[in-house]
């Protein structure tokens, strides 16, 4: 585990405690470029925005792209809280993200490498590398409270 993803996987914790902090699925991302250089972090906003693709991984890819002017985001690395979805595991593919780091499997929903293996399947042209399981119990405690909170 380097320093590096140690150090982003908390900026990714400290964007999912701002969607906490709104009353969101606490999930946050960060997206950094070839030289390491954060050019975008996002929240979760579902709820706040009436937007079902309003994933922090989505906004992410989308502030990225905007930031250097192209949808190919190739050599930057994304740091998520959580194991992305379906949705959000196909845009860092079709977004040619180089590389994932994330905290959490999502053992319902994880389309990374719990359930759909999307980000490196030989099936696909583009294929992430990734890296899980930083800071995992962090990220894990994070959305366990907030969804025992919400049970309450």
């Amino acid at each position: 585990m380097a320093d590096t993803d140690i150090h982003l996987m908390r900026l990714a914790l400290a964007e999912a405690e701002m969607a906490r902090a709104i009353d969101e699925v606490p999930i946050g991302a960060v997206i950094v470029d070839a030289s390491g250089n954060v050019i975008a972090a996002a929240s979760n906003r579902t709820i706040a925005d009436s937007d079902p693709t309003a994933h922090a991984e989505i906004r992410a890819l989308r502030a990225a792209a905007r930031h250097i002017g192209n949808y190919r985001l190739n050599g930057c690395t994304m740091y998520s809280t959580v194991e992305p979805c379906v949705m959000c595991a196909g845009a860092l593919v079709n977004a040619r993200v180089e590389r994932l780091v994330f905290g959490a499997h999502d053992e319902r929903f994880g389309a990374v490498e719990t359930k759909f293996r999307l980000c490196d399947s030989p099936d696909l042209n583009h294929r992430v590398e990734i890296v899980s399981g930083i800071l995992a119990a962090e990220c894990r405690a994070l959305m366990q409270a907030f969804f025992r909170e919400r049970r309450n």
